[in-house]
């Protein structure tokens, strides 16, 4: 049975999976793919693992071979001709006082193009810019403008966690992420403790939506009155992960409930929560 194979095309990138085909792979080998825009060198970057059979199949590329000793050098020029390409128009962006910003270059394997990526707030003209870049390095220039998240994405860095950034690591897609989010979950809305290195908002504050969600739908809301083992009182707050309500009496005392010790108006006894978690 083919083993699936984690391959990095660029230092500290997204890790794509192949199919290894019939190749013995070990990580840290340089193989040849072939990818949506043609032939392309990748790095094995993990150990190759057998596909779970409970997991269901999707179609994936294959390994096409070992690249030679050729290929891996030939690969390193084109690396080492990125920077150059990179630090060139750099210098004309700045001397053209183009209102962009530089976020990577990139040179296909067979040297057919060079993609440059950047971002700016509106539409940019940049038509001297590569009329320049092809004056210089004679070849096909694409410019594709990105967003700040796509931005980030392609860096890379560490979030507040301490961990890689999840667009980085894992993420193929952007789903929305909204203010409504932090609300639900009890977050501070300090911009600085729900914004990422893109400055948005943080993508993880969509993970755990569904669960939070989940739970208040089983939870009396705040400021609701529930009759509770030490009395009639009014909810003040609620702590979704620990699946406790913090409730005041007539009295002014405060005291933590679980949520399944108290009894709803015409003496309903709730129900258990049961988490998945």
């Amino acid at each position: 049975m083919n083993k699936i194979v984690g391959i990095q095309f660029k230092s500290h990138g997204k890790v794509y999976d192949f199919d290894s085909g019939h190749f013995v792979l070990k990580k840290g080998d340089k193989v040849m793919v072939i990818t949506k825009e043609g032939p392309a060198i990748g790095c094995v970057c993990g150990k190759p693992q057998t596909r779970s059979l409970d997991v269901p199949k999707r179609p994936l590329k294959k390994v096409f071979r070992l690249a030679t000793e050729e290929e891996i050098n030939k690969y390193e020029r084109g690396c080492r001709l990125e920077e150059t390409i990179y630090d060139y128009c750099y210098q004309k962006i700045k001397e053209r006082s183009i209102h962009m910003c530089l976020v990577s270059v990139e040179r296909l394997f067979d040297g057919s193009k060079i993609v440059v990526y950047f971002t700016a707030d509106g539409r940019v003209d940049f038509r001297d810019l590569v009329k320049d870049l092809v004056g210089k390095f004679r070849t096909r220039i694409e410019m594709r403008q990105i967003g700040v998240r796509h931005q980030a994405k392609m860096v890379g860095g560490l979030g507040a966690c301490g961990r890689p950034l999840c667009c980085t690591a894992f993420l193929d897609n952007f789903a929305p992420v909204t203010i409504k989010m932090a609300k639900e979950q009890n977050i501070s809305l300090n911009p600085s403790k729900i914004s990422g290195m893109c400055g948005r908002l943080m993508c993880c504050l969509n993970y755990e939506r569904e669960y939070y969600e989940r739970i208040k739908k089983n939870l009396p809301k705040i400021g609701k009155k529930i009759l509770t083992k030490q009395g009639e009182g009014r909810v003040i707050r609620q702590n979704i992960l620990k699946e406790t309500l913090i409730v005041a009496l007539e009295s002014g005392e405060e005291f933590e409930v679980d949520a399944r010790d108290f009894v709803r108006e015409g003496l309903f006894k709730k129900k258990p929560i049961r988490s998945n978690h």
